[in-house]
């Protein structure tokens, strides 16, 4: 139901900006639960989340045993935030699943929310096969398209990304007809016809490249990933250090001037 992923996106974007305060997830989900509506079942899971952090220290789990509830893909995400190597940060992780909520509770379409995902994993360097794999179990999308992800899994790196867009896409069908074949695909059409355009304009192309155009011509969603740190609040530091060089540079050659450099003030004290 729509009311559900509504307070899922505002669960987790609730959790990130408070975590971003230094608050801990465990601190945070008891009072998060009672913000949460009681008609939906997300007061109950997030109930479950926050003892199975207790006792795990981790929220991955929970989210895996409330597969009736969590898609694949939810727990996919936050396994990945919470793997040892710290690469995936949980903050991106927490904002990709309130955009992906969002996408549920406006019933965008599967194009759309597919792009987005994949987009999501290619940008912020997740897994292709556990993650191509938990989106094929995602129950939104049916057979023929679990099968086409399934396929995507496999051939990922082989086969341009474009081009399995590209001759799943109502264009490709329509091209297909013009240049007099049939018009009946040999699988079923899973792409529109501006996907498919877009996906044959950017053949052997950064699907980067791809994404950015769907955005722009079609307003799909673009992925949240981590921004480079700012290096801003170090120039200060860095100029500081420079400009005591550069007093102590002129005080020797003050000193020089006048008569010679007192080398005794550079002397290590005796032991």
């Amino acid at each position: 139901p729509r009311e559900e992923y509504v307070e899922q996106a505002y669960f987790f974007r609730a959790l990130r900006e408070r975590m971003l305060q230094n608050m801990t997830a465990q601190e945070l989900l008891p009072s998060l639960r009672d913000e949460l509506l009681s008609t939906t079942q997300l007061p109950l899971a997030v109930d479950f989340m926050a003892g199975e952090l207790r006792h795990l220290g981790l929220m991955a789990p929970a989210l895996a045993r409330l597969s009736h509830y969590f898609t694949p893909f939810q727990t996919f995400i936050v396994s990945e935030a919470e793997q040892p190597s710290g690469r995936f940060d949980l903050e991106i992780g927490l904002l990709i699943l309130e955009h992906d909520a969002k996408l549920r509770a406006d019933d965008a379409s599967l194009a759309a929310r597919f792009l987005f995902q994949f987009e999501c994993i290619t940008r912020n360097r997740l897994r292709y096969d556990p993650g191509l794999e938990a989106l094929s179990r995602d129950p939104i999308y049916p057979p023929e398209w679990s099968e086409w992800i399934l396929t995507v899994r496999r051939q990922i790196g082989l086969v341009e990304f474009a081009d399995m867009i590209y001759v799943r896409s109502e264009y490709y069908l329509k091209e297909q007809v013009r240049r007099g074949r049939s018009g009946e695909p040999e699988k079923p059409v899973l792409f529109g016809e501006k996907e498919g355009k877009i996906a044959k304009a950017n053949r052997r192309r950064d699907p980067l490249m791809m994404f950015a155009a769907f955005q722009r011509h079609l307003n799909y969603p673009a992925a949240p990933m981590l921004k480079p740190p700012d290096e801003s609040a170090q120039i200060v530091p860095d100029l500081l250090r420079r400009v005591e060089r550069l007093e102590t540079r002129i005080k020797l050659l003050e000193e020089e001037q006048k008569g010679g450099i007192d080398l005794t003030k550079f002397y290590a004290p005796p032991q």
